[in-house]
């Protein structure tokens, strides 16, 4: 029974590309595949991403017949076995927003992925590449990835290129940023739409659709999916927000309370931490803007 793996999911339909001896034959076309409806009574729909046993129809379509074993799950977007989150954020237009990145930080490292942070439209900052220099060292201070990248000039790409190769990665970040042109120029020929940014608003008109996996070469897949304006904490428990904050595991652990907040208890390591300079404030502010929203939707819900 041939594999494959679900490269996109639309109208009901799932579009595999064939696996030889393991591996994508990216040259060969997509088979449309209907789900058995088995699947559906056992609660495992396929999603995007999995790498399936399939059967040939009479008609040249197939039928998806099996799920292999996933090795990681996304909810939203709804993608399988994805390896690496890559957070898309621009330096301008719309103007970097250091809590909504801090927010999808969160939610990353909830999810147990790998993270890459691409800074975009670097060509736009040219006067001002200190601020950028800030944001990549704070980041990379705290062990994140981050790669600065302009659709413009070209810079970055074949570094992000190179990172991509070979695994299955998601692309999110704030809407506007760029996704679509950077993708563009990653895979001459996509022409994925794009959408120009609202001055006024601030933030682009949302242009991807549905989630697909596209081929970027040499083994790797990127799943282009609809932009965010917005995250909830509803899924994340509060006393699971401060391990999503890496830099303060080495010392919660030496808090002198367990369970510590970070917020009011006294012989907090965290909060020495903050006060020595040895975590970011800006990061410590969200830790508690996003902990004292989290206590609020929990009092609502």
């Amino acid at each position: 029974m041939p594999e494959g793996i679900i490269i996109k999911a639309l109208s009901g339909y799932y579009y595999v590309k064939p696996l030889r001896d393991g591996v994508i034959a990216a040259e060969e076309e997509a088979v449309q595949c209907r789900g058995r409806g088995i699947l559906k009574k056992k609660g495992t729909a396929p999603l995007v991403g999995d790498r399936i046993k399939y059967v040939l129809t009479e008609n040249g379509e197939g039928m998806v017949d099996e799920l292999l074993p996933r090795e990681s799950e996304l909810i939203r977007p709804p993608v399988a076995n994805v390896k690496l989150a890559v957070l898309l954020f621009s330096v301008r237009e719309p103007d970097m927003n250091l809590n909504l990145l801090d927010k999808f930080l969160v939610h990353i490292e909830h999810s147990g992925l790998e993270t890459l942070i691409v800074l975009t439209k670097q060509d736009l900052a040219e006067d001002d590449g200190d601020a950028t220099n800030q944001v990549k060292a704070l980041y990379g201070h705290i062990g994140y990835e981050v790669i600065v990248t302009s659709s413009l000039t070209g810079s970055g790409r074949q570094e992000l290129r190179e990172r991509l190769a070979g695994i299955i990665s998601v692309f999110s970040g704030q809407s506007g940023v760029g996704k679509s042109t950077l993708l563009n120029r990653l895979v001459p020929g996509l022409g994925l739409e794009t959408g120009e940014i609202s001055l006024r608003l601030g933030r682009g008109r949302h242009t991807t659709r549905h989630v697909e996996l596209m081929d970027i070469g040499g083994g790797g897949f990127v799943a282009d999916t609809p932009g965010f304006s917005q995250l909830d904490f509803l899924e994340l428990g509060v006393e699971e927000l401060s391990t999503c904050f890496r830099e303060f595991a080495p010392y919660a652990e030496n808090c002198k309370f367990r369970g510590c907040s970070h917020i009011h208890e006294p012989g907090c390591r965290v909060v020495e931490a903050v006060n020595s300079g040895a975590i970011a404030g800006s990061r410590y502010e969200h830790y508690k803007l996003f902990y004292n929203e989290m206590k609020d939707k929990k009092r609502r819900y």
